[in-house]
């Protein structure tokens, strides 16, 4: 089973907010994940970006790949070296 670390996609319509999951690399964009790790909202000036970076680091070290977006989002917000 291949896991990602990518962006679930929630609120309205032009009003987007992501949350960070680890999922089945198989499963639907919005559809069933693991766990949450953290989420993104890039309405906000500057972006809110909230991730919990052991559970991050956790994931990682398991093997779990991490989209390029998110890769960027852990480098940002600290969490990825």
């Amino acid at each position: 089973m291949a896991v990602k670390i990518r962006l679930k996609r929630m609120g309205a319509k032009k009003k987007p907010f992501y949350r960070i999951i680890v999922a089945d690399s198989r499963s639907p964009r919005d559809g069933k994940f693991i766990e949450e790790l953290g989420y993104f909202d890039p309405l906000k000036e500057p972006a809110d970006i909230k991730v919990d970076g052991e559970k991050a680091k956790k994931w990682i070290s398991n093997g779990a790949q991490p989209t390029e977006t998110v890769k960027a989002l852990l480098k940002k917000s600290g969490a990825l070296e």
